[in-house]
């Protein structure tokens, strides 16, 4: 969904808005994108450790053992000195309700997309799908490819 470093960048513009924890930012981009995309824990921690590993975030525990990120200074000046990365993140993530994005696919696709790989990991999760059933999920996919291919 985002380019190298993109989610870092966007992380801090969020976090520069509004001290949050991992599972606020994770239902704000998730919002900012539709439904479309909810980014999973496994990318937004590691992240946010990253960021504060590198001084640009620092992270309180607050009630409830939650940890709540903060912008520091040094975050604040690798935002302003990327400045047009935040512009273009802010402008992707503000497609229209009509699933209008300048820099990539619209979001009905995106939606369309994550529901095909979350219904795949349903499926196959425990390993126990029969070569039978895995032949048949092949055909499906091969079949939708076909479709897309000789759309106009």
């Amino acid at each position: 969904m985002f380019d190298y470093g993109e989610l870092r960048h966007l992380l801090l513009l969020l976090i520069r808005d509004k001290p949050s924890h991992g599972y606020e930012l994770i239902k704000d981009i998730e919002e900012r994108f539709g439904g479309s995309y909810s980014p999973s824990p496994g990318v937004i921690y590691p992240t946010l450790t990253w960021l504060n590993d590198m001084g640009y975030a620092d992270v309180t525990e607050t009630t409830g053992g939650r940890k709540s990120y903060t912008i520091t200074e040094a975050g604040q000046s690798f935002l302003e000195a990327n400045g047009p990365v935040g512009e273009a993140l802010l402008g992707r993530l503000g497609g229209g309700a009509d699933g209008d994005s300048r820099n990539g696919p619209p979001l009905p696709i995106l939606r369309a997309m994550e529901n095909l790989k979350f219904a795949l990991r349903l499926r196959l999760k425990d390993g126990e799908a029969s070569r039978e059933t895995i032949a048949a999920m092949a055909a499906v996919l091969d079949e939708a490819t076909r479709k897309l291919e000789t759309l106009e």
